[in-house]
């Protein structure tokens, strides 16, 4: 698993106790910072499942290439 998507949920949990604890206190400032957190942590486990699935295709391909050679 790629390091962006294990940080992107972390960011993503932290995001969603800002936004609860906010909504309990009636801290706006607290609800958005929350909300822009689990807006980045979004955008990290994007970018860490993109960078899975290059790393699976990768790893496909050489395989292929790897028993095409052996045949």
């Amino acid at each position: 698993m790629d390091k962006n998507r294990i940080e992107g949920n972390a960011d993503k949990i932290k995001g969603e106790m800002k936004d609860k604890a906010g909504k309990v206190l009636g801290n706006d400032r607290l609800r958005a910072e929350g909300q822009a957190d689990k807006a980045k942590g979004e955008i990290k486990d994007a970018a860490g499942k993109a960078a899975d699935a290059a790393r699976h295709a990768v790893d496909k391909t050489s395989d292929t290439i790897s028993n095409a050679s052996k045949h």
